[in-house]
């Protein structure tokens, strides 16, 4: 009863279904068959892995096998040896008892059993009469032999072949006459194989007669032998050809591969011929030949490395680049013959090119880095010195005179490459090109002064080129622009448009022996690498150079936070509202670098655009990542006023002004100064500063960045002395041509009416772009 009434108050549940089977019995077939397709791909992946090793471990057993077939393959011919030896000691034991029984029944006078038993004189009669045969023919073929009339002797053996039938008796035969005499009989014909062996290997010897020597080998059955004597013939020639022109190599270091080529090859492309003449197109011997000729270029190759020039000559890259021009048309002729040997010669010769390369360009790096003197006598060259020598600051220029050592060096070494060389290796040679303009640029970047310059004066020490004044340090620029858009890329166009050029008038079928060429994304990609070296070139210009003008002022004219806080009236404009005084300097500043631009870079317009809109966005660029100017507006000890805010964005719009103003509005810049006037509207308003009521209309700044351009200009025109003050700049001595010519001058009229004119709007379509191509 009471567990009755237990089960009432606590109603009993009757089964739990596990997790497991909920799982199992609501689980999608999708998830199963997922699962059995993982399961059956692992089982897949086991069963690959455990054939891969059945293959290997099987393969590693046939290779064994096939060195005890060998070595049993030599154990039977030694015992072949052995029973052909005793074999003729039987025969000779069988004649000299016929012999002997022959005299004795000569002496005894037995002829009454003779004449008793006639049949056994029948059955005697012609054994002993084939056996005299037998050894009159070996006699016969002793003397040829012993004449050397290897022809006759040929003739008469295989005639002895054809038409004696005890010769075709296996060895098991129970016939001893038989045996004995096919053992004498092949004993011969080793005699005469011997004879042909050495007929062949004399070292004078003609090609009719190899021919005849060989033909015979072939009739005797030694097929193999007479492919592997002549292939000893031609390897022979080649080697003799290849001794007698060594010596010559020092009067040619530079041509000297092309010879050896013509050896080695041409004696191939004979072989090969003789061997379809001579053996058919058997492929056993096919393969021979072409293993062979495989060992012969090996051989080749290592003669041209052991007697080439030192490698970091330019000799040695033009005697590599001649080695791979004349190897490879032969290997395009040796084709049509059945030889494809192209990838063999690249793969033997690419490491030779590239440590020749290497170390040309580590030589190329001390000329041009270290200013050392090359191996020969450095040639004025005008396509060079006369577009650099226009940046010359004196008449001893350093930074000209290392341009122009660049390029004669480039040159010197593109003029060694020839066509199949470009094709092949011209990517690996664009980036070494690559990585010595890197260099260069390097050590341009080391001659401009930085902003720790003090602090590294014993390294300074250690700089050969140097650049103190903004007309040297333009200068810089200046050369390294016209190399990266100018010289350089023409030089190497020029190479490789001869490349394209002999390729057009090569065979097309090149390209199916042929491994793939440098293509036009390598040249473009290549452009782009010097692009962006000399755009670090040119950024580290811009930003030593704005930062020495922001830290190397002091009161007002410093570019500091300060100038923004504790300012509580726009009384300090007056009447005329102008930008911060540190940005009537930057404006200054820009006119004066502008006026020696236009000197310096005259005729590179677009590299003086490039120039001033780079350092105009870096001012920018500062003024946004600088966590010490936006610190002092975001500490609460200082007072922060509507009229700090209005003076920043006039001098964020006064900035954007002046990029409009020279010629080369940038968008980069706009957005940037559009950040930096958001974030301080942000920064002001968490202050408690409302930008709604301190700050007028957008078009107001805009004609007030424009007026105060106006400004500064009429007060430089009128202005004979250079004076600042704490509400305008006086410009002293600043103007500027008003050629049209100079598109990036800052004061010419033109200029200024058409900076009037212009509108917000134009800043969405810029024409400034940081690569020279756009």
């Amino acid at each position: 009863m009471e567990s009755s009434e237990e089960d009432d108050d606590f109603p009993c549940i009757e089964s739990i279904t596990p997790q497991s089977k909920v799982d199992s019995l609501h689980q999608s077939h999708t998830e199963k068959g997922i699962r059995q397709l993982c399961c059956e791909l692992l089982d897949l992946k086991d069963a690959v892995e455990n054939l891969c090793g059945n293959m290997q471990t099987k393969c590693l057993a046939f290779l064994r096998l096939s060195e005890e077939a060998i070595e049993m393959e030599h154990e039977l011919i030694e015992l072949r040896k052995n029973v052909s030896a005793q074999g003729i000691l039987v025969q000779d034991l069988m004649t000299g008892v016929c012999r002997e029984l022959e005299e004795w029944n000569q002496t005894t006078g037995d002829t009454h059993q003779v004449q008793q038993d006639p049949d056994n004189n029948e059955l005697q009669d012609p054994l002993l009469n084939e056996v005299d045969d037998h050894n009159s023919f070996l006699e016969n073929i002793d003397i040829l032999l012993a004449e050397h009339k290897v022809e006759e002797a040929l003739e008469a053996l295989d005639a002895e072949e054809r038409n004696s039938p005890e010769l075709k008796i296996s060895e098991d035969t129970s016939s001893t006459v038989g045996s004995s005499y096919k053992c004498a009989f092949l004993r011969r014909k080793a005699a005469l194989e011997e004879q042909l062996v050495g007929i062949a290997e004399q070292p004078y010897i003609s090609v009719v007669e190899l021919k005849k020597a060989l033909l015979s080998l072939i009739r005797l059955g030694k097929g193999p032998l007479a492919h592997q004597l002549l292939l000893k013939f031609y390897g022979a020639r080649i080697q003799k050809g290849i001794e007698v022109f060594l010596p010559s190599c020092s009067v040619c270091p530079r041509t000297y591969p092309a010879t050896l080529s013509k050896i080695v090859f041409s004696i191939i492309s004979l072989t090969t011929k003789e061997s379809g003449s001579i053996f058919g197109d058997n492929p056993a011997y096919t393969n021979r030949v072409v293993q062979w000729a495989e060992w012969e270029i090996e051989f080749f190759v290592r003669m041209v490395k052991e007697n080439a020039p030192s490698s970091e000559s330019v000799s040695a890259l033009r005697a590599v680049s001649i080695c791979i021009q004349a190897s490879l048309s032969y290997c395009l002729k040796l084709v049509s013959q059945g030889l494809k040997l192209s990838k063999l010669i690249l793969v033997l010769l690419r490491p030779f090119l590239e440590e020749v390369l290497e170390l040309n360009f580590r030589r190329a790096r001390k000329v041009v880095l270290d200013l050392v003197e090359p191996d020969g006598s450095m040639p004025f060259s005008p396509r060079f010195a006369s577009p650099l020598s226009a940046f010359a600051t004196s008449s001893d220029n350093v930074l000209v005179d290392s341009g122009i050592r660049f390029m004669f060096i480039v040159e010197d070494i593109l003029e060694q490459l020839t066509p199949l060389t470009i094709w092949h290796f011209g990517g690996n040679i664009l980036i070494r090109i690559g990585e010595l303009f890197d260099k260069y640029m390097d050590a341009l970047i080391k001659a401009l002064p930085g902003p720790s310059d003090d602090d590294n004066l014993t390294e300074l020490k250690d700089v050969v080129l140097r650049a103190e004044t903004d007309a040297e340090q333009l200068s810089i620029l200046g050369i390294a622009f016209t190399i990266m858009d100018e010289l350089l890329p023409n030089a190497v166009i020029t190479v490789w448009k001869q490349q394209s050029e002999s390729e057009e008038t090569g065979s097309g079928s090149a390209e199916n022996i042929m491994s793939h060429p440098s293509t036009a994304a390598e040249l473009k990609e290549w452009r782009r690498r010097l692009q962006h070296s000399f755009d670090e070139l040119r950024d580290h210009f811009c930003r030593q150079y704005v930062l020495s003008f922001i830290y190397s002022r002091e009161g007002r004219t410093r570019l500091d936070a300060q100038i923004y806080v504790n300012r509580d009236g726009e009384e300090q404009w007056g009447s005329d509202p102008l930008p911060s005084l540190p940005f009537q300097a930057l404006f200054a500043k820009l006119q004066q670098l502008a006026t020696v631009a236009g000197d310096v870079l005259l005729g590179k317009e677009k590299i003086q655009k490039i120039l001033l809109a780079r350092l105009t966005e870096t001012v920018v660029m500062w003024l946004s990542d600088e966590q010490e100017f936006w610190g002092v507006f975001e500490d609460d000890s200082g007072s922060l006023q509507p009229f700090g805010l209005k003076q920043l964005i006039l001098d964020m719009h006064f900035t954007v002004e002046i990029a409009r103003f020279a010629g080369y509005p940038s968008k980069s810049v706009h957005q940037i100064a559009s950040a930096i006037n958001a974030r301080a509207i942000r920064t002001f308003s968490a202050r408690g500063i409302d930008p709604q009521s301190a700050l007028p209309e957008d078009e107001w700044f805009v004609e007030t960045a424009k007026s105060a351009i106006s400004k500064l200009l009429s007060g430089a025109d009128e202005s004979e002395t250079s004076e600042i003050d704490e509400n305008n700049i006086i410009l002293h001595d600043t103007a500027v041509s008003d050629s049209d010519e100079t598109v990036s001058s800052l004061s010419t009229v033109e200029s200024f009416q058409s900076f009037a004119s212009a509108s917000m709007g134009e800043l969405d379509s810029p024409i400034y772009s940081t690569d020279p191509e756009a």
